[in-house]
């Protein structure tokens, strides 16, 4: 589900995000197998759902098509069942608090890890201290080939434990609560768990590295290590055994861990059931497939890329013992559109349905991929293909944003209506009512994307996607107090650029005492989270173009939105390169990008208010003045410092007339 913000779809946000740095929804999880070729018959896949996002219910579940619900004078079925919860984002708390601190220990025997990053250009403990580049540690832990059957014994893998995941020196391995000496699953399933640090924790730390990246500018990995570490590994805690050397959980049968604890959207409890089951039995490799979209989950609804590496071991775990089984191969597609790289998404996900064609995860991804490198036209064939296969909420979303794309937004709103009418389960009507509410606001209709709002919040009270988005509602319909309140509420749950940045243009325009330093911590805020994203593996050009050209180096936002550019020609990308090279004072280089930024039909209140400060910049007054006023018309709260920019400007421009 995207976002209607300039910080557009999976990276800032697509379920919100960076999601905005959050992953698009995929279906999630398979069932967990037992060594078992997957089932790919069209009748089971079309008929039963495939985890802990992609499904209606555990009964029987929607099969109408985008084509049949728009022509339908009833409402369609849905199924009713727990398991959609954890679609939705409801997912996780805050983590499982000082009971899985007590057990995490202090970091004393945090394995290769602890001692692999703590040079001060080691970065987060990255493989033995390779360099920043080299992600959170993800290698550093040995016994990790020890094999499937290697069990507790397995060499080094039985002391190292999770710590070659949170160790970037002793000191941080205490802080964190990582590093507990742990017997492995054939060296491999100490798989960290959910919980030791809530995700406000996570906000504090990240707030630390912020701050002392402000003093020292321009070295933010290298003096701040430590504390991206904390940031990174906070929750990072093994499963296992208690210290004491007692099982922790029981491992239940694959049938009952799918329908029981995934699907009752405890997502915290679905991982730490998985890893048990995993214990029990290492070569199930449908289960390593469904740990590792687990952990895509859990980066996703947390704002948390660091669980972006141990999802890529889960999957290779997978395939190592059903090479080109399905499950893992729509898994990677998910995590790689996580961590956008789309073109590795679309490659994946045509993998995985070449083995089964009705993989409802595969066939969202491979919508999203193509999206995402605005290959439009495909992307409007591959939803129609998902819609004729797996008709349901995941499909039905990406056909209806795939037509808002191309500027039909009428019929994006009947199918979102449609799906709405067609659902039950809080986590489906959260998710979608958040759809058209966002789609409400980006044509400047506050009231009918409040009500929205309040309908998913009153499905799910704490789902982040409708609680950003009323807050963005709040501020464009003049209640600026409301909306920093709410605003308040989500960075201090997940600090992702796009909040982050709404919350500190706020704070910019209230302008209280204080609130200019407010601002400034938001956006430096953006700068750690980036921080972390890019040692999650997560490419976060795009991020960083649309912060830094308003709020940081215009240089640096160039450099990434050029970067980002030889990757991908979306929408979003052109609006990015065009808004970085006016800001870096390239506005005739700028304009051809603005122009293709609108060119698709696409009606974004953004894009146009860029366009037309572009066309000012360059001498086209008269385009300059409807690019400005289409904006204000379609959306005139559409960003508190934007509006006021483009008011600002027509006013100019109509005294020079």
């Amino acid at each position: 589900m995207p976002p209607r913000t300039n910080d557009h779809a999976p990276e800032s946000g697509r379920d919100t995000g960076p999601a905005g740095l959050t992953a698009p929804p995929d279906a999630g999880p398979a069932q967990p197998g037992t060594g078992d070729e997957p089932d790919t018959s069209p009748e089971d896949q079309a008929g039963t759902g495939t985890g802990i996002k992609a499904r209606t219910g555990t009964g029987a579940r929607t099969t109408t098509t985008v084509e049949t619900r728009l022509q339908a004078k009833s409402k369609a079925e849905a199924g009713t069942g727990a398991e959609a919860r954890a679609k939705a984002g409801t997912g996780p708390k805050a983590g499982t608090g000082a009971e899985a601190g007590a057990k995490a220990g202090t970091g004393a025997k945090a394995g290769p890890g602890a001692k692999a990053g703590t040079g001060p250009e080691a970065g987060p403990g990255a493989k033995a201290g390779t360099g920043p580049e080299a992600g959170p540690g993800a290698e550093a832990g040995a016994g990790a080939e020890a094999g499937p059957e290697a069990g507790p014994e397995a060499g080094p893998g039985a002391e190292a434990g999770p710590g070659a995941e949170a160790g970037t020196g002793p000191e941080a391995g205490a802080e964190a609560g990582a590093g507990v000496p742990q017997a492995g699953v054939g060296g491999e399933a100490a798989e960290p768990a959910v919980g030791t640090f809530s995700p406000g924790a996570r906000v504090a730390a990240l707030s630390r590295f912020s701050a002392a990246a402000r003093r020292s500018r321009g070295a933010h990995l290298t003096v701040c290590a430590a504390l991206l570490a904390v940031a990174m590994t906070a929750g990072a805690v093994a499963v296992g055994s208690d210290r004491d050397g007692t099982r922790a959980d029981a491992a239940p049968a694959a049938g009952a861990l799918a329908a029981g604890v995934l699907a009752g959207g405890d997502l915290d409890a679905g991982i730490r059931a998985l890893q048990s089951r995993l214990r029990a039995q290492p070569r199930d490799f449908g289960g390593w497939a469904s740990l590792g979209l687990a952990y895509v989950e859990q980066a996703r609804t947390e704002g948390d890329p660091s669980r972006y590496p141990q999802a890529d071991r889960a999957f290779d775990r997978s395939l190592g013992l059903e090479p080109g089984n399905e499950q893992a191969l729509a898994g990677r597609a998910a995590l790689a559109a996580a961590r956008h790289d789309f073109s590795g998404a679309l490659e994946y996900a045509d993998r995985a349905l070449k083995r089964n064609p009705y993989s409802e995860r595969a066939l969202s991804s491979r919508i999203d991929a193509l999206v995402e490198l605005g290959r439009y036209d495909e992307a409007s064939d591959a939803a129609d293909t998902a819609d004729s296969r797996r008709p349901g909420v995941p499909v039905f979303t990406r056909y209806a944003y795939v037509r808002e794309l191309r500027g039909d937004t009428r019929t994006a709103r009947e199918v979102l209506e449609r799906a709405l009418d067609g659902v039950s389960a809080p986590a489906d009507v959260a998710y979608v009512a958040t759809a058209l509410g966002q789609l409400a606001w980006n044509r400047g209709d506050y009231e009918t994307a409040l009500t929205h709002f309040a309908r998913a919040l009153a499905a799910d009270e704490e789902y982040l996607p409708a609680l950003e988005g009323r807050a963005r509602a709040q501020a464009a319909s003049g209640d600026r107090a409301g909306a920093i309140g709410t605003l308040e509420q989500v960075v201090a749950r997940s600090p992702l650029p796009g909040p982050l940045v709404a919350l500190g243009e706020l704070y910019e325009v209230r302008g209280a005492d204080g609130d200019r330093t407010k601002a400034a911590d938001q956006y430096a805020l953006v700068d750690a989270q980036v921080a972390l994203a890019r040692a999650g593996g997560v490419n976060a050009d795009l991020d960083t173009a649309l912060a830094a050209a308003d709020h940081g180096d215009p240089e640096a936002a160039l450099r990434a939105a050029r970067a980002e550019w030889a990757r991908r020609h979306s929408v979003h990308t052109a609006d990015a390169l065009a808004w970085a090279l006016h800001r870096s004072g390239r506005s005739e280089e700028a304009l051809p990008y603005a122009r293709r930024a609108t060119a698709t039909g696409y009606r974004n209140a953004g894009f146009l208010h860029h366009r037309g400060m572009i066309e000012r910049a360059t001498g086209h007054d008269a385009d300059a003045r409807r690019s400005l006023t289409a904006a204000l018309e379609l959306n005139p709260g559409f960003s508190p410092l934007g509006a006021r920019a483009a008011r600002a400007a027509l006013d100019d421009l109509e005294a020079a007339r």
